[in-house]
């Protein structure tokens, strides 16, 4: 019989919401100031010492990159009081550190948990996704299918035309090709500079972001955490590894994964129940960025349970020093 304390996501919620809180709060002051490195390290700080406040023993799986890379929040970093549950943590202290440094839109801070084991280890390799919302049938737009077809799939499901569909692409040179043969359907695309794990969630709330499907190659770690967002929020997801050369390979093997063509699902990428929190650090059709006004901070955080599907949307208001 394990002694092994269970994974309560229930109580560990709201400690998720204020490491996600308290990584946006220390990258504040570093919006619109040009500076990536420092944003991100502030918010990288920031998570670390909230992560270490809580009654885990956990694991980074998905994180700031390899340890010789890395030197806080890397992949295999233990974190936690170590007096708790077995965990796997994905996180990105700062999703969109290029958005902070130029206050441009749908800055995050992110960060998942769920049970040990339950997360895909994925390496810092890029990853072709594809993402649409929930409600729809399992495999109505796949990988293999070219861009058109999956425009077009969905609009037939969606009981509309491709013009009324929209797709987040993230903007890059190696998606002209996909770009222009999504547009020859007449559908509109709304093209991100950075920040994909975002891209994604989109999909789960169309009716607010009027994103409904998003498609293209971006990294593989974000991929799992769009994954565990999705997991909470509903939706879609599918994700293919894609390498370049065989040292990408090699890191695949040594994070054990065999079968380097495999597709897989949003849930084969988190196969258990995960929270997920996201706090807002510059102003987008997600979440509100963080607010200063003189004396007060104010952040809006969002913060999900795959377990109950249940949504919180929850202001944090601090008074600065």
């Amino acid at each position: 019989m394990s002694t092994q304390p269970e994974f309560h996501d229930r109580m560990l919620a709201l400690g998720l919401a204020r490491v996600a809180e308290q990584a946006a709060l220390a990258s504040a002051t570093l919006v619109g100031r040009g500076d990536e490195k420092a944003a991100d390290q502030a918010a990288v700080n920031a998570m670390r010492e909230q992560l270490n406040m809580l009654d885990i023993s956990g694991v980074v799986v998905i994180g700031e990159g390899e340890r010789d890379e890395a030197p806080m929040l890397y992949i295999g970093e233990e974190v936690g009081t170590g007096n708790g549950p077995g965990v796997d943590i994905a996180l990105d202290p700062l999703e969109g550190t290029t958005l902070t440094a130029k206050d441009m839109p749908n800055a995050l801070t992110v960060i998942a948990m769920g049970p040990r084991g339950s997360m895909l280890h994925a390496p810092d390799v890029y990853m072709d996704k594809l993402a649409i919302g929930p409600g729809h049938p399992e495999g109505i737009v796949t990988l293999d299918m070219p861009p058109a077809t999956r425009v077009s799939a969905l609009a037939t499901e969606k009981g509309c035309l491709p013009k009324d569909i929209t797709v987040c692409i993230l903007e890059r040179p190696r998606h002209e090709d996909m770009i222009e043969e999504v547009r020859s359907t007449g559908a509109s695309i709304r093209l991100i500079t950075d920040g994909d794990v975002a891209g994604v969630m989109h999909c789960a709330d169309s009716a607010t972001t009027g994103i409904d499907m998003y498609m293209g190659q971006g990294g593989a770690p974000e991929g799992v955490l769009a994954a565990a967002a999705l997991k909470c929020m509903g939706g879609q997801m599918s994700g293919r590894l894609l390498f370049r050369n065989d040292d990408e390979k090699a890191r695949a093997r040594k994070a054990g994964i065999e079968d380097l063509d495999r597709i897989y699902t949003r849930d084969e990428m988190v196969t258990a129940d995960v929270i997920f929190a996201a706090t807002g650090v510059t102003g987008g059709s997600l979440l509100p960025g963080i607010k200063r006004e003189p004396g007060w901070l104010e952040t809006t955080t969002l913060l999900m349970r795959s377990k109950s599907g249940s949504v919180r949307r929850m202001t944090y208001r601090t008074p600065t020093e």
